[in-house]
């Protein structure tokens, strides 16, 4: 998992790097009808590293893991992401994504395999999940950064 770490940690990166030029009004600016605005992209990845650091700890402690989704829509609404700064929202997700790149450095081998159902989902091996969530980080930053 070192490999996925540092992948990981490679991302946050680069792309915390071209967050910190841009400018608050860019990360309002409309990006089109029910679409989120930057901020609220980098809102969801946020919640995202939180959710996906509970998912790697929780399945290391047990023989499988079972976890609630996430209604995005909700979390990001609720916690107002459109209306925080910038900059605190950048180092909240860099500072997140840091630690989970820690913990899934710190997978034992044997825990790879732990089936994960995360809500709905088909269970999962947790090497698949966490892969799968630096995946999904690359497509938000696609966004974010083009």
């Amino acid at each position: 998992m070192k490999d996925l770490a540092a992948a990981l940690r490679a991302e946050v990166d680069g792309a915390a790097a071209r967050f910190r030029r841009m400018d608050e009004a860019a990360t309002t600016a409309s990006r089109g009808s029910d679409k989120w605005v930057p901020k609220q992209i980098i809102g969801h990845l946020v919640d995202s590293a939180a959710n996906n650091h509970q998912r790697c700890v929780r399945a290391q402690l047990a023989d499988r893991y079972v976890g609630p989704g996430y209604d995005q829509e909700a979390w990001v609404e609720r916690q107002r992401y459109r209306d925080r700064p910038w900059t605190e929202l950048v180092d909240l997700w860099v500072a997140l994504n840091r630690h989970l790149a820690a913990a899934i450095e710190a997978i034992p081998e044997g825990k790879r395999s732990v089936p994960c159902t995360v809500g709905d989902d088909q269970p999962q091996t947790l090497e698949w999940v966490m892969r799968d969530y630096l995946r999904h980080l690359k497509h938000h930053l696609e966004q974010l950064l083009g």
